[in-house]
């Protein structure tokens, strides 16, 4: 098939550079531009990157002799180049929701790994196994925005990836509060022990806004379509603690959950109900989409970070340690790898629903 031409803004960053990884040899997906800060721009890939590549692998051959564009000068030069873009920008909030409203405005889908858009209301936030559905709600962006074809959509932030698809299954009976704490990897701040060693035997109770994210965003991953925008759930209460621990990948949490009266189900039927637990994503057998979501672990020291965050190319969730808690029903452990599924990873699982779907076109 002839493959869809994607851009990258911000491609040079960690989560940029995941981006051009899962990008290379995909089936449906090609990088055609890449797109930085004017300090990078005019240089090859390879020259931008240098010194900073942060994977494991190598620079993929195809993305190093691509010439980086200005991300905000040469954003019609980008336009022309591709079909959509991915965008992983370290800006401020107000300055990212302004270029991602102009390259939707030049009819190029966004695909954003950004913070900025999730809480505009006709902008879907989603995890395509949970609220696929949301992005019914684009028929209404784009009358707002003036557009054909340019949208915007966005992925949910890194640390609810651990625990709202382990709570997706469970709503039906009726989840009333949830208490999170999770332990989040340095990669999901940008760095390495390299290029942060201040983290080598540490651990920082207090990443800046990622407690209201991981309190709010899923309210509005389990809300509802209506009226043109997305309408947060408004029965379930969250309360949660960020940490920065030392770990290069991976972030964990530690939840506890209680129903309402009456409805609470055993540990059998919780795990039954995790193992048959399918979204739209595995529906549409989805390139980058996991075939068990949901991994459920018997031992009880896993989930691990190192032994299991790569489960199914990193885009499964781990799960282990359910068990009745003294003060609320159940308590259990979390894991996810925070820069495949919870960042790069699901931006792409992402696009692909949106072009299965017919959201994202070949121009």
């Amino acid at each position: 098939m002839e493959k869809y031409r994607v851009g990258i803004i911000g491609g040079t960053g960690m989560v940029g550079q995941r981006f051009v990884t899962l990008l290379d040899q995909h089936p449906w997906f090609e990088l055609t531009a890449v797109a930085a800060s004017s300090g990078s721009a005019g240089k090859t890939y390879e020259e931008a990157v240098a010194g900073r590549w942060a994977m494991e692998t190598e620079i993929p051959e195809q993305a190093k002799a691509l010439v980086v564009l200005d991300a905000v000068k040469d954003a019609e030069t980008l336009a022309d180049q591709v079909d959509f873009v991915f965008c992983a920008v370290n800006m401020e909030k107000d300055k990212i929701r302004a270029l991602e409203e102009r390259y939707a405005k030049l009819e190029v889908p966004v695909v954003s790994n950004n913070s900025a858009h999730r809480w505009t209301e006709d902008v879907p936030m989603v995890v395509p196994e949970i609220n696929a559905n949301h992005i019914s709600v684009i028929a209404a962006q784009r009358q707002r925005l003036g557009t054909k074809k340019g949208f915007i959509a966005v992925k949910s932030n890194c640390s609810i990836q651990s625990y709202v698809p382990a709570l997706a299954p469970l709503l039906k009976y009726g989840v009333e509060k949830v208490l999170v704490c999770t332990y989040q990897a340095i990669s999901g701040a940008g760095k390495t022990f390299e290029r942060w060693p201040e983290m080598v035997d540490n651990c920082i109770p207090y990443i800046g806004g990622e407690e209201e994210k991981s309190e709010q965003e899923p309210l509005k991953v389990f809300g509802r379509v209506a009226d043109g925008k997305i309408v947060p759930a408004e029965d379930l209460s969250i309360t949660a603690q960020c940490f920065r621990v030392a770990c290069q990948d991976g972030h964990m949490a530690a939840v506890f959950l209680k129903f309402k009266e009456g409805c609470t189900p055993s540990v059998e039927q919780i795990k039954a109900d995790w193992a048959a637990y399918a979204g739209r994503a595995q529906e549409l057998a989805l390139p980058s989409a996991p075939k068990q979501f949901l991994h459920y672990f018997e031992e009880p020291n896993r989930p691990q970070t190192r032994l299991d965050r790569n489960l199914e190319g990193g885009m499964a969730i781990s799960l282990g340690r359910l068990r009745p808690d003294t003060q609320y029903d159940y308590k259990f452990v979390g894991l996810s790898h925070n820069t495949l599924r919870g960042a790069a990873g699901g931006g792409v699982l992402l696009a692909e629903l949106l072009c299965a779907e017919g959201y994202i076109t070949k121009n």
